[in-house]
């Protein structure tokens, strides 16, 4: 099966002014990902990352190289509303994606864009709603929600358009510990219904939670593989000036004092789990 995005020697560069490129802020990355998967993009700022998702659903057009979704060509001015409706995104900021004054109202607006007729906009704001926690909700006005609820709203507007695949662009990184653990909830829902989920965050427990880590650095790909994978480098994560999730450090700091903590251990169940074992036996 085809990939849902594809991306082939992708460059991207930004302009000081009409005439001068600054140097790549992504730089001859090819990339796949397939359909139902979910993906997380993670880098420190300036990476290239944000730029990157911005590719993936045509906000940006590549400079050189080439991005397919669905097969779509990204530059293709003709099929740009296709590109969209297949790959919706998420921005980090919910106060700037949210356009009228009543929750539901908000979520409708994406789906009227599309012209869907009014029947199916009702059932799709109702289901969307639900899908995110919000039904109760759908008559307030934004502006007296939590972070956490406006970005839950951002989501079900997404959701309501029925993409294929949501790119989450640090949808938490505006918000506090409660609003985030909201949000992962809602993305670890929408990927168990079969959403491809490409997640951009610079938050490594959040990483942690996706099939597929990537590590950009510079613009280009340094790291790439599962979590286990990834995360069991961290020497070179460091390098790039990047944390590991707090379970990996726990486990290294536990092993230097003699502790046998077995290698791949990256959740705080498995760490938990691991501890209660090691207590029992001693």
């Amino acid at each position: 099966m085809d990939p849902i995005i594809h991306m082939l020697d992708l460059v991207f560069q930004y302009k000081k002014d009409d005439l001068t490129p600054e140097e790549p802020a992504v730089d001859h990355v090819t990339l796949r990902i397939e359909r139902g998967s979910f993906t997380a993009i993670i880098g420190r700022n300036g990476s290239g990352k944000s730029t990157l998702a911005k590719n993936i659903n045509g906000l940006l057009i590549p400079t050189e190289g080439t991005v397919y979704v669905k097969g779509l060509d990204t530059a293709d001015p003709d099929r740009i509303w296709e590109i969209r409706q297949t790959a919706g995104m998420v921005f980090q900021n919910p106060d700037n994606q949210l356009v009228s004054s009543i929750v539901e109202d908000d979520v409708a607006f994406g789906p009227e864009n599309l012209g869907v007729e009014p029947g199916e906009i009702r059932k799709r704001v109702d289901e969307s709603l639900y899908a995110v926690n919000m039904y109760e909700e759908r008559k307030k006005a934004p502006h007296l929600l939590s972070g956490g609820q406006k970005q839950r709203v951002a989501i079900a507007g997404v959701v309501a358009m029925r993409p294929e695949c949501i790119i989450f662009d640090e949808p938490t990184a505006m918000l506090d510990p409660h609003g985030r653990r909201e949000v992962m909830c809602i993305i670890r829902k929408l990927h168990r219904e079969g959403i491809t989920i490409v997640l951009i965050t610079h938050f490594m427990e959040e990483a942690a939670e996706a099939e597929r880590v990537i590590i950009m650095d510079k613009g280009k790909v340094m790291m790439d593989g599962s979590p286990r994978e990834v995360f069991a480098r961290t020497e070179e994560i460091r390098s790039l000036d990047l944390d590991v999730p707090f379970t990996v450090d726990l486990a290294e700091r536990l092993r230097s004092r003699g502790f046998p903590v077995p290698d791949g251990i990256i959740e705080e169940e498995e760490m938990a789990d691991f501890l209660c074992q090691y207590k029992s036996r001693t």
